[in-house]
């Protein structure tokens, strides 16, 4: 039971954190107060990702600087809804359903993402992506900027879907083998490179 309750309160925490980032003015500071409660978390929380070694030697998580040129108002449009599994970490695959996609631009060239439900209890919007620094400046199966169901989620704006790129984070599975994580789909991987959230520590 004790690990249900340090559960739920792990969820209460980041659902918090996320409700104070979106009702703060300045992206830039809610982004550095993002990053100070994740190491907290991290560190200190039963329920951290890392093992109980990584977080006795634990000195905070590696982030690219903040560009505000990576926060981005996404346009959001239906498409049809089609189920997919989704791969994930251990040779595993989650089922979700494909139910819109987020088009935004970047330094002039058109992206898009796909945009997922969890089919599962209660549901949850979805999206991860890897990009041209996933596998080695970034976790080889790419980052989360939404997941709904944990809480993550920077909500819209006039009607577009907030993707504020240095909010990008690494799946559990990142950080140590036991967690079962979905990884980015094949639709989600861009050929840009986002130098924007969390990276692999430098060698």
């Amino acid at each position: 039971m004790d690990d249900i309750l340090t559960l739920l309160d792990w969820k209460r925490r980041v659902f918090a954190l996320y409700q104070s980032v979106r009702s703060a003015a300045d992206p830039e500071e809610a982004w550095g107060l993002w990053r100070e409660t994740r190491d907290d978390l991290y560190r200190d929380h039963p329920q951290s990702p890392l093992s109980e070694e990584a977080r006795r030697d634990f000195g905070g998580l590696d982030y690219f600087d903040y560009d505000p040129r990576l926060r981005v108002l996404a346009e959001v449009s239906a498409v049809e809804p089609e189920p997919q599994q989704i791969g994930a970490s251990g040779d595993q695959s989650i089922l979700f359903r494909r139910f819109a996609v987020a088009t935004f631009d970047l330094d002039g060239a058109e992206q898009s993402l796909e945009l997922h439900w969890l089919e599962g209890y209660g549901g949850g919007i979805f999206l991860a992506f890897a990009d041209a620094t996933s596998g080695s400046e970034t976790y080889g199966g790419g980052r989360y900027v939404l997941d709904s169901v944990k809480g993550a989620d920077l909500g819209m704006v006039g009607g577009a879907l907030v993707l504020d790129l240095n909010f990008a984070y690494n799946p559990s599975c990142a950080y140590d083998a036991r967690w079962i994580c979905p990884l980015a789909p094949p639709a989600n991987r861009l050929t840009v490179a986002i130098r924007a959230g969390e990276r692999l520590t430098p060698s």
